[in-house]
């Protein structure tokens, strides 16, 4: 197995609302091209490329791909829900790892339609319904589509637990806002305050506003990766690590006495984190930028603890210090994260490493985080794969 994978491009497109973005192939191509071209390296030396999205019919990746070139390399098209693009990643990390190739290519793309989540399919059993059967229990008051009633009844739960109030959770959102307004890649560059994020449309009375769910997105994103011997035989960029990742799914006891937090992947984030630490030799006290799935407010909270950032129900505290902000203990999300830069599902986990990834070379503008060295990535799909990414800046 190889020593180091390293980071050697990345790319991205501006995010976009359902209808007002290109096509997914042009948009997949687009990202490829961008992430050639940070790298330096042709397209012929990609050895393998994995293809993101949960919209689609089979083998899209191909023709995103035909876009940029033919070279009659393997291509694998992934669908893991809303962790799709990180588990590309993963796989493309794995890929070099092993040694099986040098350098291989991750990427992501989804054209979304407007509104919620939703099967394509209604003659065959749901993927969800599990998950879905347990939620309908749990919280029998929510009439809401699957994700709204799968992570907005997780924060409820919170809130019961441990006195969580909803304006924190609109502190959170605002504070995606200010991060936002720099990024000109992300949807939403207006910045909010906590009483705008309260004062929107109640779309679970007392639990969760509109402005606290991310909006359905378009747009696309790729990175790639390489051996530490194939950056030196190209003279590639090695500043970029990847220093530990892990794909956890839920467990085997997650069905058998569950409840709101558990079921929207607590336990996977957990397992995913706790791996990464250790294969990183780090701790969260030595990372500097966190992006995490904020899908809902309520989840970023939720992940904090997941994460290892805070105890158990103490979230609240880290945002109320601060804690997750430029100034404080860790930056979390200067993308502006899925709330505010939108989420695109295929693409979500490859925009983060993006984020990361400038972050750490320093080139990331006016969101730059100060002498960032180490940022941890956290991709979350239900139903379920969680992967979880820490990188470091090389020495």
């Amino acid at each position: 197995m190889t020593s180091k994978v390293y980071v050697a491009g990345v790319g991205m497109i501006p995010f976009a609302k359902p209808g007002a973005s290109a096509h997914y192939d042009e948009m997949g191509a687009f990202a490829i091209r961008e992430a050639l071209a940070d790298s330096g390296i042709d397209f012929k030396h990609i050895q393998q490329a994995y293809a993101g999205y949960v919209y689609g019919d089979s083998t899209c990746g191909q023709t995103a791909l035909y876009r940029v070139g033919m070279t009659g390399i393997p291509v694998i098209n992934v669908n893991n829900n809303c962790a799709t693009g990180s588990s590309a990643l993963w796989l493309a990390h794995q890929a070099v790892k092993s040694g099986m190739v040098e350098c291989a290519l991750a990427f992501g793309f989804e054209e979304m339609q407007p509104g919620a989540l939703k099967s394509n399919w209604d003659d065959r059993p749901r993927a969800m319904a599990k998950f879905i059967e347990i939620a309908d229990r749990l919280v029998p008051d929510c009439e809401q589509p699957g994700a709204i009633r799968m992570f907005a009844g997780a924060g409820q739960t919170h809130m019961k637990k441990y006195g969580t109030k909803l304006e924190t959770f609109a502190k959170i959102r605002a504070k995606a806002s200010q991060h936002a307004a720099r990024n000109p890649l992300a949807i939403f560059r207006k910045v909010v305050t906590p009483e705008d994020v309260l004062a929107a449309p109640m779309v679970w009375e007392g639990v969760l506003t509109r402005l606290m769910a991310c909006p359905p997105t378009c747009g696309a994103a790729a990175a790639i990766v390489c051996s530490e011997a194939f950056a030196k035989k190209h003279g590639l960029r090695a500043d970029v690590m990847i220093a530990g990742q892990a794909l956890t799914t839920d467990g085997p006891t997650l069905f058998d006495n569950p409840d709101m937090i558990d079921l929207v992947g607590f336990g996977m984030t957990q397992s995913a984190s706790r791996a990464v630490y250790e294969q990183a030799g780090i701790g969260p006290e030595d990372i500097d930028v966190i992006e995490l799935h904020d899908c809902f407010a309520q989840n970023e909270l939720i992940t904090y603890e997941g994460l290892g950032l805070c105890d158990k129900g103490e979230g609240e505290k880290l945002v109320e210090r601060g804690d997750n902000t430029y100034g404080g203990r860790w930056v979390v999300n200067p993308s502006g994260g899925l709330l505010s830069k939108g989420h695109p599902l295929g693409a979500t986990g490859l925009a983060q490493c993006f984020e990361l990834v400038h972050q750490l070379r320093g080139t990331a503008g006016e969101r730059q985080v100060q002498n960032a060295k180490v940022a941890l990535q956290h991709n979350l799909g239900l139903g379920g794969a969680c992967v979880v990414t820490a990188y470091q800046r090389a020495a």
